[in-house]
């Protein structure tokens, strides 16, 4: 899928898909002397970084731009309208959002979010994740109404008042036991190096990612839970739909591929959409690897980059899953998401221009 592999002794290199050139970016310069170690079976060598990031990072830059919902709050959120299937079809504007969490909305976001129209928020959070951070701030759904609502594991709906009132479906998709967060609770309460390490370092924390995409495909409450917003997104006049999990990047971008997918959008696109998370969140992650080293909880804070990235080869190990349990996308459609033939129709006739 790549033509570019990090050489002996670099420690930074932006891997563009379908390209040889390295592209121009302060990615690296952003994260510094990333340290870690992702192993070779992604074709890493031990030592070096590697930001998987589009073919083309200036115009993915100028995409973002015209995506990019305007949020200061979440700073993912972004339209997936403008992409065209491979008859030339266009996913339709404005209709099927994307995001980070909607937690950290503020008042600066409250006229943008608006002006979206959105009716439907997905939040794909886990009840921990919601009770933690705190759930969505979105205008014309009080935080009041939210908060006084017992969130469960279990999916739960919210409509605002009145008439036209906005509704939050709450599909959590999480698995407490899985190794992406034992791993991480067990990282950030010894911090002892040597012990993080163990636990992060040598591509462990990559296998661990490529772990929970194969889950998305394997689990049949995720996949169930996948399948609800499908649904919701295929019913007739529903308006404007924005999906995110915290990050929006995993969870959502394996929505995001299942969609785009399932609308005709070829894979080169969906994995530059998927990747688009590595340049938007760029500054936002830095950030946060920081201060894992400010409050002392990590030495080495970039073994947790892989947790982080978004990196082509989480993705499709979720496509590979797909393949080796299914006959195909059509197969995993019908027997892995249990959707038919007119859901796809629905998806189709809502979001899609042209005949």
């Amino acid at each position: 899928m790549f033509d570019e592999r990090v050489s002996p002794g670099e420690t930074c290199r932006i891997r563009a898909r379908k390209t040889a050139s390295r592209a121009p970016s302060d990615l690296c310069a952003r994260a510094g002397a990333l340290r870690s170690l992702v192993g070779p079976q992604f074709g890493r060598p031990r030592g070096a970084v590697v930001i998987d990031q589009p073919a083309h990072p200036d115009q993915a830059v100028g995409e973002l731009a015209a995506r990019s919902l305007g949020l200061p709050g979440a700073v993912n959120a972004r339209d997936l309208g403008g992409y065209r299937t491979a008859d030339g079809r266009p996913v339709r504007s404005g209709l099927v959002l994307r995001s980070d969490g909607l937690n950290r909305l503020t008042e600066a976001d409250h006229e943008p979010f608006a002006a979206l129209g959105v009716r439907h928020v997905i939040d794909l959070r886990s009840l921990a994740e919601v009770r933690q951070a705190g759930p969505d701030r979105v205008p014309g759904l009080p935080v009041a109404d939210i908060t006084a609502v017992e969130y469960s594991a279990e999916p739960l709906s919210v409509r605002a008042p009145g008439p036209d009132g906005l509704t939050l479906h709450h599909l959590p998709i999480f698995a407490a036991d899985f190794d992406i967060y034992v791993a991480l609770r067990r990282a950030l309460a010894d911090r002892d190096p040597v012990k993080q390490r163990e636990l992060l370092g040598d591509g462990r924390a990559a296998e661990i990612m490529v772990g929970l995409y194969r889950w998305f495909v394997t689990d049949p409450v995720a996949r169930q839970r996948f399948a609800t917003v499908l649904r919701l997104l295929a019913e007739p006049g529903q308006g404007p739909v924005i999906f995110h999990c915290t990050a929006g990047k995993d969870r959502t971008g394996w929505t995001a591929a299942l969609l785009l997918t399932a609308l005709g959008v070829d894979r080169d696109t969906v994995f530059e959409d998927y990747l688009l998370t590595n340049v938007r969140s760029a500054e936002l992650i830095d950030t946060l690897v920081d201060s894992f080293h400010t409050r002392g909880l990590m030495q080495e804070p970039t073994l947790l980059l892989p947790l982080f990235l978004a990196d082509a080869a989480y993705l499709e190990a979720a496509f590979a899953e797909v393949a080796a349990g299914w006959s195909g996308f059509e197969e995993f459609w019908r027997a892995g998401l249990g959707l038919d033939d007119q859901v796809l129709a629905g998806l189709r006739a809502n979001l899609l221009d042209g005949a």
